[in-house]
C-alpha cells in the first residue's frame, strides 16, 4: 500500500472511533488494509518483547476510476450470474485470464451497507485452504461488490441433493468434505487471529472447488468474538431455520456451539442425501433430525445412509452420524467443540460419548400423530429485526 492510501485507510479508521465501540474506553478499528487501536492506558512499547502482529492479508479496492470501473465489472461478469436473497453472484474473468466470482448486492437488500462492511472487514483477514478468499471490493455510492475467489463445483447442493448427481459423490469425497468444513470451522474458532462465529453455515454457503474441497463463504451474518469471549446475544436473529441453534433461534443467544451445530445439521444431510426440512420416507413426511434420533435409539441407524454409498464404508459412515447427533444435540453444553470434532473425525480411537434429543425433536405416537413438537423446521432464511 502507497503512503496516500496508508494515510486514507488510518483517517477514516480513526474518523469510525467515536462510533465504533459503544462509548469504551478502549476498542480497535478494523479496516481491510490498517487498523487502529485506542485505549486509556499505554499499551504500545511496554515491553521489548511485545509480540508484532502481523497486517492483514492484501485485500484491493476496486475504485470506478482505477482498473476495473463499475462498466467494465459490468461486461467482465457476463459469463454466468446466479441469483439469490442477497444480490447476484457472477462468474468473471479478469484480463489475466484468472476467473472470479463477484457478489452484488443488491441495492434493496436489507441491512446491506452493514453485511458488506462486515464481510469485508472479517474476511480480509483470514486465510485458510477451507475458506472462500477474498480478493477485493467496490464501494461507492450505493454499489456494493465483492470480488472472491471462483471456485468451480459450485456448492454441495447440486450433487446431494440431486437425484441423478449425489451418486457420484463417494464416500471418500463426502468425508473430505465433512473434514474440510470441520477444519474451516476450527480456523475461525481458535486458530486465527480473531475469534468468528459464522452464523449461518448451510450447504449453499459451502463452495466446492475442482479436487471438491470445501470452502466456506458468506461471512455477512458473522459475529467477532474477543479471545476470552464465550458467547453472545442479539435481538436481530437472521440465518435459515433448520441450520440455525435452538438457543439462537428462539433467543438470540449465540456462541462457538452455534456452528458446530449447524456442522452437526450439515454431516446428517451429507451422509443421507436428505435436507433436514420435511423429506418423504415411504407415504410419511420426516424430518432429518427426528428421524435420525429416532434411528439411533431404534438401532436402525443404517436406514438414513444414502443407499448408493457402499457397504465398504459402513463403519465411517455410522460414526459420522454419531457426530452428527453429538453437535445437534438440543443442550449446547453437550455438544463437542470444534476441535473435539475434527479429533473425532480424524481417529477412530477417540471414544464417542451417546448423543442426547437434538433441537427441533419431533416425537411420533405413531406414522401419523405427532405429540411433542419443540420448533417447526422449514428451509427458509429469515431476518427477525425485531427483540424476541
Amino acid at each position: 500500500m502507497d503512503k496516500d492510501n496508508c494515510r486514507n485507510c488510518l483517517q477514516d479508521a480513526i474518523s469510525n472511533i467515536p462510533t465504533c465501540c459503544g462509548g469504551k474506553q478502549g476498542g480497535r478499528v478494523l479496516k481491510p488494509s490498517c487498523s487502529v487501536r485506542f485505549e486509556a492506558t499505554l499499551f504500545y512499547e511496554s515491553t521489548a518483547d511485545s509480540e508484532v502482529s502481523l497486517p492483514p492479508k492484501k485485500v484491493w479496492q476496486i475504485h470506478c476510476n482505477m482498473t476495473l470501473k463499475l462498466l467494465e465489472m459490468q461486461q467482465m461478469t457476463s459469463l454466468m450470474k446466479i441469483s439469490g436473497g442477497f444480490g447476484v453472484v457472477y462468474k468473471g474473468r479478469l484480463a489475466n485470464g484468472q476467473y472470479i466470482a463477484v457478489k452484488r448486492l443488491s441495492k434493496n437488500f436489507e441491512q446491506g451497507d452493514r453485511e458488506f462492511k462486515n464481510e469485508v472487514t472479517l474476511v480480509a483477514q483470514l486465510q485458510h485452504r477451507n475458506l472462500v478468499r477474498l480478493l477485493g471490493f467496490c464501494l461507492k455510492m450505493k454499489e456494493r461488490i465483492l470480488i472472491y475467489e471462483y471456485v468451480p463445483n459450485t456448492s454441495p447442493n447440486h450433487f446431494i441433493f440431486d437425484p441423478i448427481n449425489h451418486g457420484h459423490l463417494d464416500w471418500d469425497t463426502r468425508y473430505k468434505i465433512v473434514g474440510g468444513i470441520a477444519r474451516g470451522i476450527l480456523y475461525l474458532h481458535e486458530d486465527s487471529r480473531l475469534r468468528i462465529i459464522h452464523c449461518d453455515l448451510k450447504p449453499s454457503n459451502i463452495l466446492l472447488d475442482g479436487d471438491m474441497n470445501p470452502k466456506i463463504a458468506d461471512f455477512g451474518l458473522a459475529r467477532l468474538f474477543l479471545m476470552d469471549q464465550t458467547h453472545g446475544h442479539t435481538n436481530r436473529v437472521a440465518g435459515t431455520h433448520g441450520y440455525m441453534a435452538p438457543e439462537y433461534d428462539n433467543h438470540g443467544r449465540f456462541s462457538v456451539k452455534s456452528d458446530v451445530y449447524s456442522l452437526g445439521v450439515l454431516v446428517l444431510e451429507i451422509v443421507s442425501s436428505k435436507k433436514v426440512s420435511t423429506f418423504r420416507n415411504g407415504e410419511n413426511e420426516q424430518d432429518l433430525l427426528s428421524y435420525a434420533w429416532r434411528s439411533w435409539k431404534e438401532d436402525t441407524v443404517h436406514n438414513i445412509i444414502d443407499p448408493m454409498l457402499t457397504q465398504s464404508s459402513r463403519i465411517e459412515t455410522m460414526r459420522c452420524i454419531h457426530i452428527g447427533l453429538l453437535c445437534v444435540q438440543e443442550n449446547l453444553n453437550r455438544r463437542p467443540t470444534m476441535s473435539s470434532v475434527v479429533s473425532m473425525l480424524n481417529s477412530n480411537s477417540v471414544t464417542l460419548s451417546q448423543p442426547l434429543r437434538p433441537g427441533y425433536f419431533l416425537q411420533y405416537n405413531d406414522e401419523s400423530d405427532i405429540t411433542e413438537l419443540t420448533e417447526s423446521i422449514n428451509e427458509a432464511s429469515i431476518t427477525n429485526p425485531d427483540p424476541r
